[in-house]
C-alpha cells in the first residue's frame, strides 16, 4: 500500500508538475478537453502513434488523482529488455509490458495480460497500430483491441487523436524540438457490436472524424 502511495506521489509530480509545463512551454503542445474522463471509473485510451512524446503527452493530459491507475501497454523487447529498463518503465511510466515475439502462451499472452489488468481495476492507454508510424493519421491497427472490447462490453474506449508529435520527437531521433502539436480527446464510447470486424470499423470510423477535425496541414507533409 505504501509502495502504491509512493509510486502515484511520483506519477503525479513527474506528469503534472513538470512534464506538462514542459511539454506546453518547451515543446508547444496544446493539449484538449478531457473533462470526459473524471467521469470514468474506468477506460481504454487509444491514440494514433508516431513518437515516444506521445505516452509522455497522454499521461501528462491525465487528471492527476487518475495517472497511477492508467498504465500505459508497451512493448517488452523495448522498454524491458534488462532488469533496469523494466524497472524503470514500470515504476515511472507506469508500464504494462507486453511480449511482441516469442512464446506468447499462458500468463504471457498480451490479450490475457490487458484483460487481467483491466480485470484488476486499471485503465489503459493503447496504440492499436502497434508501432510508431510515420504519418499523422492511424494507420492500420492490430486487432487486439477489437478482442479485448468484444469480451468486456461494459470498458469504453476513448479515442484520442495526437498531432505533430512527430515532427517534435520523429522516430529514431533523441533531440526534442519545438513544435505545434496537440491531444485531442473524443468522447468515451462503448462497443456497439461484439462481432470483431464490426468493432475494428467503429473504432477507424471515430479516428477519421477525428482526423477531419484535429489534423494540421503541416501533417500532410508527414506521409
Amino acid at each position: 500500500m505504501k509502495k502504491r502511495f509512493l509510486q502515484s506521489f511520483f506519477l503525479r509530480i513527474i506528469y503534472k508538475g513538470f512534464f506538462l509545463w514542459f511539454l506546453r512551454l518547451i515543446i508547444g503542445v496544446r493539449f484538449g478537453d478531457n473533462k470526459c474522463l473524471k467521469n470514468e471509473e474506468q477506460f481504454i485510451i487509444l491514440a494514433n502513434h508516431s513518437s515516444h512524446l506521445d505516452t509522455l503527452s497522454l499521461l501528462a493530459s491525465l487528471p492527476g488523482k487518475t495517472i497511477w491507475k492508467v498504465k500505459p501497454v508497451a512493448a517488452e523487447d523495448y522498454f524491458g529488455n534488462t532488469r533496469l529498463k523494466a524497472a524503470f518503465s514500470n515504476y515511472f511510466i507506469n508500464t504494462l509490458l507486453i511480449s511482441r515475439k516469442g512464446n506468447k502462451e499462458g500468463d504471457n499472452n498480451p490479450i490475457k495480460k490487458m484483460l487481467d489488468t483491466l480485470d484488476e481495476g486499471y485503465s489503459l492507454i493503447l496504440f492499436p497500430e502497434g508501432t510508431r508510424g510515420t504519418s499523422g493519421h492511424m494507420d492500420e491497427m492490430k486487432p487486439g483491441i477489437a478482442r479485448i472490447l468484444s469480451v468486456r462490453p461494459h470498458i469504453k474506449y476513448i479515442p484520442v487523436y495526437l498531432t505533430g508529435m512527430g515532427r517534435s520527437l520523429p522516430k529514431g531521433e533523441i533531440l526534442v524540438l519545438p513544435y505545434e502539436a496537440s491531444v485531442n480527446y473524443g468522447k468515451p464510447t462503448l462497443a456497439n457490436s461484439s462481432d470483431i470486424d464490426e468493432i475494428m470499423r467503429q473504432i477507424a470510423s471515430d479516428f477519421r472524424e477525428m482526423e477531419d477535425r484535429y489534423r494540421m496541414p503541416v501533417d500532410e507533409d508527414e506521409d
